[in-house]
């Protein structure tokens, strides 16, 4: 079991975090791994076909054999720093990593995996391995993630919105019962199962950062070793929809009634959201979603209220009944 203490301070301290870096990472294993079909329906179809084009540059293969199970090389672990982290934002941080830690994680990394291939130890002895490393690891972003990380950000947005909102109303304890099954509040701190050995680390008035994650699941991660501050990685609220995309699908009497655009937008807001994510979630510009927002809310099926800078938008119960009615 690992347990983090808390005081009050760390309460104050704690925040939420995106790291596109990481959910880069956690699709790498699994599809350097066999562990594809963890991946929602029609992933592993649409994405395998792709990884194994990028398997065959050693520079990608390099850029594989520092990941591993237990760990990975510090230089492309960016920690995340906040809720408007991007791709460049991490690709950057590789690339400006000093070449001699680098190197020692890269020694560390391969003695973990004796079966990396010799072009691929080749690339990762070469002088500008790190360059060679960042600019693979590019080319598996935008092969393989960048055009679904608009909408996976924005279901980890909307839950970062629902976990503010639980602990404004409700508190830690009950916040942290809905991350994960195995994550509790007991006896001021926070408790994470299973770890292989009962390890306390105290969070020092730092606080500790929560991660949304989509590739975590079904499992729940924890960082707590330099560079990366305490951090719990969990899966994001709403990430069912992934594996289940007839969620998402308005029933054909609902869309007959509203037109598709409006019948999606209604379907979609089984958590609160905000224009822009809805917009990113479902495809549509923004100015498409906000007219069927209007028109909804007009209709009384929404309702909305003002989170921060956001404005999100809720169904009223006449909006919950029509979704639950439509066969």
């Amino acid at each position: 079991m690992l347990r983090y203490e808390v005081a009050t301070e760390d309460l104050v301290r704690s925040r939420f975090a995106l790291s596109p870096a990481f959910e880069l990472a956690n699709l790498l294993r699994l599809l350097d791994r066999g562990g594809e079909r963890s991946l929602p329906p029609g992933w592993r179809e649409r994405l395998r076909p792709a990884f194994l084009r990028l398997r065959a540059d050693p520079a990608v293969r390099a850029a594989l054999a520092l990941h591993n199970e237990k760990f990975g090389a510090d230089f492309i672990a960016i920690p995340p720093r906040g809720m408007d982290q991007t791709w460049a934002d991490d690709l950057a941080a590789v690339l400006a990593a000093p070449p001699e830690p680098a190197r020692a994680e890269i020694a560390r990394c391969l003695a973990a995996r004796p079966d990396t291939d010799g072009p691929a130890r080749a690339v990762l002895a070469a002088p500008d391995a790190v360059r060679q490393v960042a600019e693979a690891l590019d080319r598996t972003w935008h092969a393989l993630l960048a055009r679904d990380w608009p909408q996976l950000r924005a279901l980890c947005e909307r839950d970062v919105v629902h976990r503010a909102g639980e602990l404004g109303q409700r508190g830690w304890a009950a916040a942290l019962a809905g991350l994960h099954e195995n994550v509790r509040w007991r006896d001021g701190g926070i408790e994470v199962l299973p770890f292989d050995a009962a390890t306390t680390y105290s969070l020092r008035g730092a606080g500790l950062l929560l991660v949304p994650s989509v590739f975590v699941w079904p499992n729940v991660a924890a960082h707590h070793d330099e560079p990366w501050p305490c951090t719990l990685i969990y899966p994001a609220r709403g990430i069912s929809a992934l594996w289940e995309p007839g969620a998402a699908v308005p029933p054909d009497a609902l869309a007959a009634l509203l037109g598709r655009s409006r019948a999606r937008v209604l379907a979609a807001l089984d958590t609160p959201a905000s224009t822009t994510q809805l917009a990113r979630s479902l495809h549509q510009t923004p100015g498409a979603v906000a007219d069927h927002l209007a028109v909804l809310r007009a209709a009384g099926l929404l309702s909305r209220a003002r989170a921060g800078r956001s404005v999100l938008y809720r169904r009223t119960p006449m909006g919950d009944a029509l979704i639950g009615s439509a066969p």
